[in-house]
């Protein structure tokens, strides 16, 4: 009765829906529903230490649910609220819960503080003698308290930018009982699933479910097909696999062709899941065909970039063409239906300078609008049907949150996505924080919204919206966590440790129901779904958050020359290419060029054949 039904699915990956439904929906009924929601805590928290450190103009610092708190029902509350899948109308923290939020971290900086002196103390060099204070030690005393201070100091203002631009949560919008019950007399049955996969209460039980393990290497990309059914992963082993993540197997595993890191593997809509555009750090991007009887056809180069070609962006409703953006600067369109596929749609510049490309998305509403960002700190909107590049680069639009406009830090854009419907463009940048522009604002609008927490650094790494109407925004973290942030108060909901190998780069929610699939450093693919029996309790999220900062602070003072990746790409093919020749020759002999390639693709990639014939795993 609470089942719902998607049709075209196999009888397996039905039963996995089914299931995961069933989860989610006992969990509304079970005790694990009575939680106090992190978020209010966090909220509630957050309100007190603000009140005690006498900023009573700012926001909310954000803090942990206290674990010694004792909890109470709030008196007069209504019985219906009972339907909450979050517990946060249902249950406030007592007096006591309080007083320990307000005073629990000045006592542990207190006794922090007071075990530092004792060491100090104790370490000073006595000479075997009885010690008589002095001029000396009454100097030591006041650089302590000098230190202890600055200490504290430092440790507010932290919590300052923590809990700076923060708004309050909105009550759960998503209740189970009401929902079910309107369902069943057939009222808003066609929402029902949209909001279980939107609600709150869910996040905050999402909890890892398995693993997919089949690749040798990292594993860089996910990619959902669009009804859900089957997932392509993408790997440094040089391989796609394309799982059938119901039954946590692999059905097809290919050699994608590329000579490096595979980076992107996408299933082109519409295409009966028989065509998968691929990138790489190689700069080729490659189509594989694949046949209804599982198994891989060939792969086929469509374009060739001068640089490492991280993103691709799919146009929705195209089986035949899509965009590639590398770090060359160029944006290619692909239109398989042509014999030379690929086509220069622009070279991204500021000023005269070339901005090498990380990320490339196509709005999903307005498909003729796509957006990329890259080596500096722009992100750039491009209308495909009136790029002139002696007119302002050929640019639509830029945005840029401003104190970044005259930044002299190295700022780079790692990844951007659109929302939904297109109104909203969400970007991470590299060591700096997530933002959040509307896209229908005019040329050099400021944010709207900044999501805190988590350290892009050690990779190029992804940031995704989550939830069928864009509600939260999720994304991975060099300390190896998974943070969800509500998009409107840009609270931290959900805290997930993802990879043991320490950072997490992709995040893949599914197209039709509340779980997604993650990966990273780790050669595994890790489904996650929500069937934790308790709320999420954010346990040691401060902590790391502070740490992130703390570190990214640290990298910043001693930023320095460094060598970029063009660099690095260019070392590792020079000492590549000195290989013997002869062994090259060898290798090359019975390969054909069957590939389509543009007239501004590059030739310098000639180490493998560029037609290649896929086996079934």
């Amino acid at each position: 009765m609470f089942c719902f039904w998607l049709t075209g699915n196999t009888n397996s990956t039905r039963t996995c829906y089914v299931k995961l439904m069933w989860a989610s929906l006992y969990i509304c009924f079970s005790d694990g529903s009575e939680e106090p929601d992190p978020g209010e805590d966090q909220r509630r928290e957050g309100d007190a230490s603000a009140a005690t450190e006498g900023h009573s103009g700012s926001q909310a610092v954000q803090h942990l649910p206290m674990p010694d708190a004792k909890v109470a029902r709030v008196p007069g509350e209504e019985e219906e609220d009972t339907d909450s899948m979050d517990g946060s109308g249902l249950y406030s923290l007592t007096e006591e819960g309080e007083r320990e939020s307000e005073g629990g971290r000045r006592e542990r900086v207190n006794e922090r503080d007071a075990g530092k002196r004792a060491a100090r103390k104790r370490n000073r060099p006595s000479g075997g003698t009885a010690h008589h204070p002095s001029s000396s030690d009454e100097d030591d005393d006041d650089e302590e308290e000098e230190e202890d201070q600055e200490e504290e100091e430092d440790e507010q203002a932290m919590d300052s930018w923590l809990g700076a631009e923060l708004r309050d949560l909105s009550r759960p919008s998503w209740r189970a009982v009401p929902s079910l019950k309107s369902r069943e007399i057939g009222r808003g049955s066609h929402q029902f699933v949209r909001r279980v996969c939107g609600a709150r209460g869910l996040v905050q039980r999402l909890e890892l479910q398995g693993r997919l393990e089949r690749h040798t290497g990292c594993v860089n990309t996910l990619h959902f097909n669009p009804s859900g059914t089957r997932l392509a992963s993408g790997s440094d082993d040089l391989r796609v696999v394309v799982w059938d993540w119901a039954r946590r197997r692999a059905e097809l595993e290919f050699d994608s062709g590329h000579k490096s890191n595979v980076f992107q593997a996408k299933f082109l809509p519409h295409s009966g899941d028989s065509t998968l555009a691929m990138c790489a750090r190689d700069g080729q991007i490659r189509v594989a065909e694949l046949s209804a009887t599982q198994r891989c056809k060939n792969t086929k180069r469509v374009a060739q970039h001068k640089g490492a070609a991280h993103k691709l962006a799919l146009e929705p409703d195209s089986p035949c063409s899509f965009l590639s953006a590398g770090e060359d600067a160029i944006v290619f369109a692909i239109d398989l239906r042509l014999d030379r596929p690929a086509n220069k749609l622009v070279v991204v510049k500021e000023g005269d300078k070339k901005v090498g490309l990380y990320t490339i998305f196509v709005n999903p509403v307005n498909t003729h609008h796509f957006a990329v960002g890259g080596r500096d700190q722009y992100v750039r909107i491009y209308d495909q049907r009136k790029i002139n590049e002696n007119e302002n680069n050929g640019v639509l639009k830029k945005f840029c949150p401003s104190h970044l406009v005259s930044s002299e830090s190295k700022t780079n854009i790692t990844c951007l996505v659109y929302s939904h419907d297109g109104t909203e463009l969400l970007t991470s940048y590299n060591d700096e924080d997530i933002y959040l522009f509307d896209s229908s604002h005019s040329d050099g609008a400021d944010y709207r919204r900044r999501y805190k927490g988590h350290r892009n650094n050690a990779t190029v790494k992804g940031v995704n919206f989550y939830g069928p109407s864009s509600e939260f925004v999720i994304s991975g973290s060099d300390c190896g966590h998974i943070y969800l942030w509500d998009k409107v108060s840009a609270r931290i909901v959900q805290f997930m440790e993802g990879d043991r190998g320490g950072v997490v780069n992709c995040l893949e929610p599914h197209p039709h129901l509340p779980g997604l699939a993650t990966s990273g450093l780790d050669h595994d693919v890790k489904l996650w779904s929500p069937t934790a029996e308790n709320l999420t309790g954010l346990k040691g999220l401060k902590d790391v958050m502070k740490k992130n900062k703390r570190e990214r602070d640290e990298d910043s003072v001693r930023h320095g020359d460094q060598y970029d990746t063009q660099l690095l790409w260019f070392l590792m093919r020079h000492m590549r290419n000195r290989r013997p020749q002869r062994t090259r020759r060898e290798g090359a002999e019975g390969d054909t060029d069957e590939s389509w390639s543009s007239p501004d693709s590059s030739d310098e990639e000639d180490g493998g054949p560029d037609h290649v014939q896929c086996m079934s795993s």
